[in-house]
């Protein structure tokens, strides 16, 4: 039997995914684990990996295409499996920039149907388009086709005031090109049109309107001294030769603290308070399209420099749009760190189902008493936001209270 590669479902709320690009073509050999198909859920873009080897066939789904969760989009046959040779039915993919993606979202504009000269479909095909298309009545029908022409012909066209479809192309199949469209008294070009809310950002901003509507968030917080804190930095990086950054600290920190204060890892599900069963900890990521949260899994079993090396690696494939379904399910715990963009302290909204979402403000020298006299010292503010029907008070009062003492005296963790 063939292998099947389906639409991932990454919580329980979702129920669709959409299909950005096939990174394998059907009868290309792909490998076990092997990225084939990147696809956008309603969390983050996700590479799909292959979950056997063999031979990519029956490729159901093109580019673009949202296709509801579970639903199979591909084979993979075994070698010397009935269907591993035969040919299949190609796969028309249409190749557009991230931001013609997006506009074309934003309009409800099938890539499918937009002409272009160069092969990739770019911004100013999909707002051409979208003129045509308002021309002509609406409707993604034949009527709102385009005239086959290069972008910078389009640009150009545009600027100048001149109608495509009444040039002449000396392109591939009569497409206009750059040098088709002639001088003529050029106009200000319209107003650059605004940025529209991708999948991801779209979804980010649901879920927080949920938490915030649904969860009864209260606060808690605590400025801790890190004076010790910064010389454990200073002897880690010494120690691993790796870049320990104070977020791989506080993972460090936050996992031995879950782990004599086991009632904070905990989530809210249909009415019910669950215990996790083990200590995942995301990490609040901004990316260009939103925020993400991936999870460094069994954070209380690893040292400084695994955490770190897991830390960069995540953020980085964050940023690159490179996560794959595993790295970001299972978090029962959320750390969200603005120190580097000099934020002293702020409230973060519990990141559901968890029950707490730990919001960590900039290193600074501030004063505090010792011994009953003002003195100058690093101190950082901790924010612990619950959501107060799986927390209550004392408990992530208790929790913060460890934490702080694993902040202001770390020598337990010292390994």
């Amino acid at each position: 039997m063939p292998a099947t590669v389906i639409m991932p479902a990454l919580e329980l709320a979702q129920e669709t995914g959409k299909v950005l690009r096939w990174l394998k073509a059907p009868g290309d050999a792909v490998s076990k684990g092997e990225p084939i198909v990147e696809v956008e859920t309603d969390k983050v873009t996700v590479e799909i990996e292959a979950p056997a080897a063999g031979v990519l066939r029956a490729v159901s789904a093109r580019a673009g295409d949202v296709v509801r969760v579970g639903t199979t989009i591909a084979l993979i046959y075994g070698p010397g499996e009935a269907g591993a040779a035969q040919a299949d039915e190609p796969v028309m993919t249409v190749k557009a920039s991230p931001l013609a993606r997006k506009l074309a979202e934003q309009h409800g504009v099938d890539l499918a149907r937009v002409t272009t000269a160069s092969g990739r479909i770019e911004k100013a095909d999909v707002l051409a388009y979208v003129d045509a298309r308002k021309a002509s009545g609406g409707g993604n029908g034949a009527a709102a086709r385009l005239a086959a022409a290069s972008p910078k012909a389009r640009r150009l066209a545009a600027e100048r005031g001149l109608d495509l479809a009444a040039l002449r192309g000396s392109g591939p199949g009569g497409a206009v090109l750059a040098a088709d469209v002639p001088a003529a008294a050029e106009r200000p070009s319209a107003p650059a049109t605004a940025p529209g809310v991708g999948t991801v950002w779209r979804v980010m901003a649901e879920r927080m309107t949920q938490s915030w509507t649904t969860a009864p968030h209260f606060y808690l917080v605590r400025e801790v001294r890190v004076s010790r804190l910064a010389t454990w930095r200073e002897r880690a990086k010494a120690k691993a030769g790796a870049r320990i950054t104070y977020t791989d600290l506080l993972v460090r920190i936050v996992a031995a603290a879950l782990v004599q204060q086991p009632r904070v890892n905990v989530a809210w599900r249909d009415g019910a308070i669950v215990p996790n069963a083990a200590i995942n900890i995301g990490l609040a990521v901004a990316v260009e399209d939103g925020l993400v949260v991936p999870v460094l899994h069994g954070a209380d079993t690893l040292g400084l420099a695994d955490i770190a090396a897991r830390r960069e690696d995540l953020v980085a494939r964050a940023q690159a749009g490179k996560l794959r379904p595993a790295d970001i399910q299972g978090g029962g715990f959320t750390i969200s760190n603005l120190g580097m963009y000099g934020v002293d302290a702020f409230d973060a909204i519990v990141n559901p189902p968890q029950a707490a979402i730990l919001a960590v403000g900039r290193i600074a020298d501030r004063v505090v008493a010792v011994d009953g006299q003002p003195v100058v010292q690093p101190t950082m503010v901790l924010t612990l936001s619950c959501d107060h029907r799986a927390l209550d008070g004392a408990r992530g009062a208790q929790f913060l209270g460890t934490l702080a003492d694993l902040i202001e005296e770390p020598l337990a963790l010292l390994t």
